[in-house]
C-alpha cells in the first residue's frame, strides 16, 4: 500500500501535463513599419471581438528605439488601444488549432488616426462615393536566403533558375509548392508563382480583389510565406535591395475600378485610343504627388538602391501603355481585365498605408482635374521624357512627402505625422551605415 501510495501521484502528474488539443485566435494588425503586431487569445476572449494593446507600437523603429512621435504615446503615459475586429470573420491560419482575426484600430472610443487599415477603409469609401470601386491585384517579389555552414544567411541554391523559370531546377527545396499548398489552406488566392529575373528571386501574385480583401490577403501571405520557410530552415524577405549586384524586388499595385452595373470602368480605354476621364485623373494625381508618394511606398534607406534610373522600378514620374520603364503602366488588356499599375512600391510598405495614398492620390488627380503629361513613348532607359523623378534616399522623399500637405490630408495628417517622426529616426540610425549594415538592420524583419 505504502508502494502505491509513492507511484499514483507520479501517475497523476504525468497525466496533467499530456499536450491536449487546444483551439486560440492570432489577433494581428500591420503598423507604420507593416510589421505584424498582434497577440494570441483563447477564442473565449476573441469571441468578444477586440483586444486591447499599447499604443506605444507607433512609437518604435525596428530596432526598438523609442520615439517621441505624435499619437505614439510616449509622453502620455503610452496608454491602450483597441483592435476591433467581426468574430464572424475571423480567417484559417496556417498555424494549427488557429483562426485570424485582422483588426482596425480605435483609441478612446474613436478610430484610432494612426491606423493604416482605417486610411484605407476612408480612401476606399471616398471612391464608392462617385460610384467606383477599387479592384487591386498585387505582385511581389522576394528572395530566398539559405543557412550557410557558419550560420549566415546566403542567396538559395537555385543554380538553374531564371526569370520565369519553374519545377526543380528554380526551386530545388520545393518551398514554393509549400507556400502555395498552406496559401490554398488559408484562403489566401494565388494568381501565379514564378522565378523572376535574378535567382533567387520569385514573383508572388495574388488574385485580384475588392481593395480591402487584396490589402488583408498580401498582409497574411507575406507574414504566412515568410513563417512557413522560416520554419524549413529558409529565410525569405522582401527586401528592396537585398543584393547589390542583383535587381530589385518590388511591389505592383494593378488597380481597376468596378461601376455600378458590374462593369470595369477602364473597360474601353485603350481600344478607344482615348483614355476616359477617370483613368486620365487618377494617373496625373499619382504622377502629380511622385516624389511624396516614394516616402510610403519605398519606406526603408535601402529602398534608394533599387529606385534608380533604368532599373523598371517607378524611378520616373511618367506613364505608358503596356511599358515596363514608366511608373504607372497601362495594360494592353482590355474589357474586364483591364487596368493600371503602379510600379514604385517595393514590399517594405504596408498595403494599407500604400493603397490609401496611391487611392488618395488618384483622386486628388480626378477631382482637382491635374493635367495628365503626355504618354511615355521613349524607351524610359536612356531617353525619358521628364526630368521628374523619386528622390534618392529616404530622407529626402520625407522632405517630400512633409511639404506635400494637399496629399498629406488626405491620406490622414495625424498618420502621416507618426510615420515622418518613426522614420526620421530610422534615417538617424542608419546614417553612415555601409549596405551590409543596413541589410542587417533590416532582414529580419522584411
Amino acid at each position: 500500500m505504502n508502494r502505491m501510495s509513492k507511484i499514483e501521484p507520479q501517475q497523476v502528474r504525468a497525466e496533467s501535463f499530456e499536450p491536449k488539443a487546444f483551439e486560440r485566435c492570432r489577433i494581428l494588425f500591420a503598423d507604420q513599419l507593416n510589421l505584424a503586431r498582434g497577440k494570441y487569445v483563447p477564442m473565449s476572449e476573441a469571441a468578444k471581438g477586440h483586444a486591447r494593446m499599447c499604443v506605444g507600437t507607433f512609437a518604435v523603429t525596428y530596432d526598438k528605439a523609442l520615439v517621441a512621435a505624435p499619437g505614439g504615446g510616449l509622453l502620455t503615459g503610452l496608454p491602450d488601444m483597441e483592435v476591433t475586429f467581426d468574430p464572424a470573420e475571423m480567417r484559417p491560419s496556417w498555424e494549427a488549432n488557429t483562426q485570424i482575426a485582422l483588426g482596425a484600430l480605435r483609441f478612446k472610443g474613436e478610430p484610432f488616426a494612426l491606423c493604416g487599415r482605417s486610411a484605407l477603409a476612408r480612401a476606399i469609401e471616398a471612391w464608392r462615393a462617385r460610384g467606383l470601386d477599387p479592384m487591386v491585384g498585387i505582385e511581389m517579389e522576394a528572395y530566398v536566403f539559405q543557412r550557410a555552414p557558419d550560420g549566415s544567411w546566403v542567396p538559395y541554391d537555385t543554380p538553374g533558375g531564371f526569370v520565369y523559370g519553374t519545377g526543380p531546377f528554380a526551386d530545388p527545396a520545393g518551398l514554393i509548392e509549400e507556400v502555395w499548398a498552406t496559401a490554398a489552406a488559408c484562403g489566401i488566392p494565388i494568381e501565379s508563382i514564378n522565378a523572376e529575373f535574378d535567382a533567387p528571386q520569385f514573383e508572388l501574385t495574388l488574385r485580384y480583389a475588392d481593395a480591402m480583401k487584396a490589402a488583408d490577403d498580401a498582409f497574411l501571405f507575406r507574414q504566412m510565406a515568410r513563417e512557413v520557410l522560416y520554419k524549413r530552415g529558409y529565410l525569405l524577405s522582401f527586401l528592396p535591395k537585398p543584393f547589390a549586384e542583383k535587381s530589385g524586388s518590388g511591389l505592383h499595385f494593378n488597380l481597376s475600378f468596378t461601376q455600378a452595373d458590374g462593369s470595369n470602368a477602364f473597360a474601353n480605354d485603350v481600344a478607344s485610343g482615348t483614355l476616359s476621364p477617370t483613368m486620365q485623373g487618377a494617373i496625373a494625381g499619382m504622377l502629380q504627388h511622385h516624389e511624396a508618394l516614394s516616402a510610403i511606398m519605398a519606406p526603408l534607406t535601402q529602398s534608394y538602391a533599387r529606385l534608380q534610373p533604368a532599373s523598371l522600378s517607378g524611378y520616373w514620374a511618367n506613364w505608358g501603355i503596356d511599358h515596363r520603364s514608366v511608373t504607372v503602366r497601362v495594360s494592353a488588356e482590355t474589357g474586364p481585365a483591364a487596368r493600371i499599375e503602379h510600379r514604385m512600391a517595393d514590399c517594405a510598405a504596408s498595403p494599407y498605408f500604400a493603397m490609401a495614398a496611391m487611392l488618395q492620390a488618384g483622386l486628388l488627380g480626378l477631382d482637382n482635374g491635374y493635367e495628365l503629361p503626355p504618354e511615355e513613348v521613349n524607351d524610359g532607359l536612356e531617353t525619358i521624357s521628364t526630368d521628374r523623378h523619386t528622390p534618392h534616399d529616404l530622407g529626402a522623399a520625407l522632405d517630400a512627402l512633409e511639404a506635400d500637405t494637399v496629399l498629406s490630408g488626405a491620406i490622414g495628417q495625424d498618420l502621416v505625422d507618426n510615420f515622418i517622426a518613426i522614420k526620421r529616426e530610422e534615417v538617424r540610425i542608419l546614417e553612415g551605415k555601409s549596405a551590409e549594415e543596413q541589410l542587417a538592420y533590416y532582414l529580419h524583419y522584411i
